[in-house]
């Protein structure tokens, strides 16, 4: 659209989780996915009709879940691939990338009135611009700009939603034996122990402040010749694994805690795999408003985890021997994350801060009780939260604090959601930390997802340049028009694009 941008990057690497592991893309409906984010997708496909592109694995070999592979589009892909791909794109449209530089979270964010003018990095180099987009899964250049957010879950009542808010009713997980909760076993005086509550701490639908877990989306493979053994993480705690000894102990030996998804060339996107796994469930409460140093914190505590986790289930003797021999035909693919000791550099950040903005899109929107009339992109994946407690009965059953998945069709998301009211500032955009309840987050956090209301952001930006005019007075209609020109889906069925 003839504008001049440059994309600032705290860290190392772009793409956040296209590039940091999540290579077995959630989707929902892959006919809603459009634009840009399609083209990056068609990409994916090009790149593995090569023959040369397939070292460990034959391609007639490979089989994905659904229709993550397409004719036209491919949704599964390493993660070297992905960033390499997205860099061509960057590099095709000449835009410049700033690598590690981080805003200023004490002076960072000079406003006149309610127009950002310029922000300012913790280097201090200063970067001035007409409009801004706060593309970060934590939303700071937001928060620093006097936007109002929240953070953690909603009560039902403040939206009339129905999976909001504390969830009990998910129904239990009891293994083949009861689980034991406590410290000194079968001695409820000695409290429970680590990664327990004695009970859920809220009653059904009430608000928090509690995050659903985060975990890293781990490239493996069980190709010998490109799988790097895990090893024991300094700092390593076997405190933190006693709910694994315990899980395993009660005869829950069947499957490997791992949720790994096939991605091509032998590896996996692996996740975590039920309430016992990955998933570093009630570490990340703090993060979304933590500054630089306790996320730093909290992150490591997450790497140590993941690392302390893999190595348990492969070495440790109270792990059964038959499951560290599943667990021991796996490693880290060698030719992944070479630059951080093949381990992912992002962590998955499923919900950081959310802007309350010019409207909030709630179950309503997701389910289609109330009409969005200006749509700039598509959602279908299912309202899906992840635990953020967990705690065991009389029975010695599981128990978790988080909402049974809740299937959607296609849903328009609105333009409202990612623009902030016009008294708080007037040329910011956000494409992550929209404004969305925590139930509609659930299903909105979907990496292309993201990547179309990039899209929708800067094209809103682009006609506000044009018109000298702020991004809430953005006419919709002239804004549908350029979206649909470059292909972006905006109603379900994909007739459009």
């Amino acid at each position: 659209m003839g504008k001049t941008i440059v994309l600032i990057e705290p860290g190392k690497t772009i793409g956040g989780m296209t590039s940091g592991g999540l290579g077995n893309t959630d989707i929902g409906k892959q006919a809603t996915i459009g634009g840009l984010t399609r083209e990056f997708y068609q990409s994916i496909r090009n790149w593995y009709q090569q023959p040369e592109h397939w070292k460990f694995q034959a391609k007639d070999k490979y089989t994905a879940k659904g229709d993550r592979v397409t004719d036209d589009a491919w949704f599964v892909f390493e993660p070297h691939v992905a960033e390499q791909l997205l860099n061509e794109m960057l590099a095709q449209a000449k835009v410049p990338v700033v690598f590690g530089e981080r805003l200023d979270l004490e002076n960072g964010v000079k406003k006149n009135a309610t127009e950002i003018v310029a922000i300012r990095m913790e280097s201090g180099r200063v970067f001035t611009a007409g409009m801004f987009v706060d593309c970060s899964y934590e939303g700071d250049l937001m928060a620093k700009a006097g936007v109002a957010y929240t953070v953690g879950r909603e009560p039902n009542s403040r939206y009339g939603e129905s999976i909001n808010g504390v969830q009990t009713t998910e129904p239990a997980r009891l293994g083949p034996k009861p689980l034991d909760p406590f410290v000194t076993p079968g001695d409820p005086a000695s409290g429970v122990i680590m990664g327990l509550q004695p009970d859920v701490i809220g009653e059904d639908g009430d608000g928090d402040h509690r995050i659903q877990a985060y975990n890293y989306r781990l490239c493996l493979t069980s190709e010998p010749e490109n799988r790097v053994p895990f090893e024991k993480p300094a700092g390593y705690d076997e405190s933190e694994f006693e709910l694994l000894f315990r899980w395993l102990e009660a005869g829950n030996t069947r499957c490997l805690p791992l949720g790994s998804n096939p991605i091509p060339n032998a590896k996996t996107d692996t996740n975590k795999a039920g309430w016992i796994s990955t998933g570093y469930i009630g570490m990340a409460d703090q993060y979304p408003d933590a500054d630089y140093q306790k996320r730093k914190q909290i992150t490591d505590a997450h790497i140590r985890y993941h690392k302390g986790f893999l190595w348990t289930l492969t070495n440790h003797p109270r792990v059964p021997e038959a499951v560290r021999r599943r667990a021991s035909k796996l490693g880290y693919a060698k030719d992944e994350f070479t630059g951080t000791d093949h381990f992912p550099h992002q962590l998955y950040v499923r919900e950081g801060r959310r802007m309350l903005g010019r409207l909030v899109t709630t179950e309503h929107e997701l389910r289609k009780k109330r009409k969005v009339d200006d749509p700039v992109a598509l959602g279908s994946y299912g309202m899906d939260s992840h635990p953020t407690q967990l705690w065991v009965d009389k029975e010695g059953a599981l128990h978790a604090d988080t909402p049974k998945w809740t299937g959607v069709g296609p849903y328009g998301i609105s333009y409202r959601s990612i623009t902030p009211k016009a008294d708080q500032c007037t040329n910011l955009l956000v494409p992550v930390c929209i404004s969305a309840s925590h139930s509609a987050y659930g299903s909105i956090r979907m990496e292309p997802v993201y990547m179309m209301l990039g899209q929708a952001s800067a094209t809103a930006a682009s006609l506000a340049i044009d018109a000298d005019s702020s991004v809430q007075q953005v006419p919709y209609q002239k804004l549908r028009a350029q979206l649909l020109k470059d292909r972006q889906i905006l109603s379900s069925g994909g007739k459009n694009r």
